[in-house]
């Protein structure tokens, strides 16, 4: 009998993690997920960029030194988990010439 409720128990914790993996992150989830991912970018180097995100579109704002920061933050953003779709509205800063 004990045996048969540990199994059953079992069970119901793996039942559990399955229906947990297959819901879908929320948007305060993405945006957190997202922000650690860019700040700890070697190129990006994100940790002041702004990230906030709706239904799973994650839309980034800020400046970055160059067009190659700007277009990696995207592609890290992209590969988060639950993002859908990525708005980059990242500015290149002006060189000082």
């Amino acid at each position: 009998m004990l045996k048969l409720l540990a199994l059953l128990m079992t069970v119901c914790l793996l039942a559990g993690l399955v229906l947990a993996a297959d819901k879908p992150a929320s948007d305060d989830v993405i945006v957190d997920q997202v922000k650690v991912k860019l700040a700890a970018d070697a190129i990006v180097k994100g940790g002041g960029l702004g990230v906030d995100a709706k239904a799973g579109v994650v839309t980034l704002t800020g400046v970055v030194a160059t067009e190659k920061q700007k277009d990696r933050a995207a592609k890290v953003a992209g590969k988060v988990k639950g993002v859908k779709q990525v708005v980059n509205n990242i500015t290149i800063a002006p060189t000082g010439k």
